[in-house]
């Protein structure tokens, strides 16, 4: 059991306490904020004992908006990594597992998935909706990101689907979804979790620049919805950076603690990117110690 979690290493606890910190100022960051939709302070007010984050052009607190914000953001991209990851098990595994006329229509319909540009299509989607809440925006982005993993899990399904324990169980009289739960999901739970993350990450991403581009949740205030008022208000070039680069910035911290998680995970998986580190190092020496030689001959 031990062998299938990430090794601690530095990676993975500077990931971990990237994702932690944000998530806890999520969850508990509105309680040391003001209203993120109180309107009744300066606009425009620079970073202050008041307000550490300064205030936007209507005056409200930007600390307790980026607040609002990470809640946001942190729910689109969960609720659209789970989908996705949903849609991969659904698409892969039964696929995989299943074989014959399934595998070619699920295939077939996976295919279909992945050839089209996810980002244009749900703007295109995103841009016919008159009200767009979060859970629509991770709907959307949740269905239209599932394909590339369902490809992996198809392949992790089929070299399963031959092991013995495998075969046991089918000749034991298992039901199919009893093995495809038992036998071979277990398996691959670490690639499952590898999965989510990268799709929790697209999700955020992908939220962001929606809302950049005014196709956001309607009403809502995440890191992009920030991002794109003070776009529109040209909060750049009246030099009111406090308004663009917090949002910004949790955005790349979040990303990058869930990216160093996932390389660790991916290490788990993979134990030759664990190892390579160490051969590069190796060879390193190795040629130092000859290029030594060399010059003492």
């Amino acid at each position: 059991m031990r062998e299938a979690l990430p090794r601690l290493d530095f990676k993975l606890a500077l990931g971990l306490a990237l994702t932690i910190a944000i998530v806890l100022f999520a969850i508990f960051g509105h309680y040391f904020t003001q209203d993120p939709r109180n309107y009744d302070n300066p606009t425009f007010a620079p970073p202050s004992s008041e307000h550490l984050l300064g205030t936007n052009n209507l005056g409200a607190d930007l600390l307790a908006q980026l607040a609002e914000g990470a809640t946001g953001s942190l729910l689109v991209g969960l609720t659209a990594g789970f989908i996705a990851v949903v849609l991969s098990l659904f698409f892969g595994i039964v696929a995989g597992y299943l074989g014959g006329y399934v595998d070619e229509l699920l295939s077939l319909i996976t295919n279909i998935m992945l050839v089209i540009p996810g980002l244009p299509l749900v703007i295109v989607i995103a841009s016919y909706m008159q009200t767009r809440s979060m859970w629509i925006i991770a709907l959307v982005l949740g269905i239209t990101s599932w394909a590339g993993s369902a490809i992996v899990l198809r392949l992790q399904a089929k070299s399963l689907r031959n092991r013995d324990y495998v075969a046991a169980a089918r000749v034991a009289g298992e039901k199919t979804h009893r093995i495809i739960l038992v036998e071979i999901l277990p398996n691959l739970l670490p690639l499952l979790a590898a999965m989510f993350l990268s799709a929790v990450v697209l999700a955020i991403l992908s939220e962001a620049g929606l809302s950049y581009l005014g196709l956001g949740p309607s009403g809502a205030i995440t890191w992009g919805t920030m991002l794109n008022q003070a776009s529109q208000h040209n909060a750049f070039h009246i030099g009111a950076w406090w308004w663009f680069v917090p949002p910004g910035l949790l955005i790349a911290l979040l990303g990058c603690g869930l990216s160093l998680i996932n390389f660790a995970i991916d290490e788990t998986i993979n134990p030759k990117l664990r190892a390579a580190p160490d051969a590069v190092r190796s060879v390193r020496r190795a040629e130092k110690a000859r290029a030594r030689k060399e010059a003492t001959s």
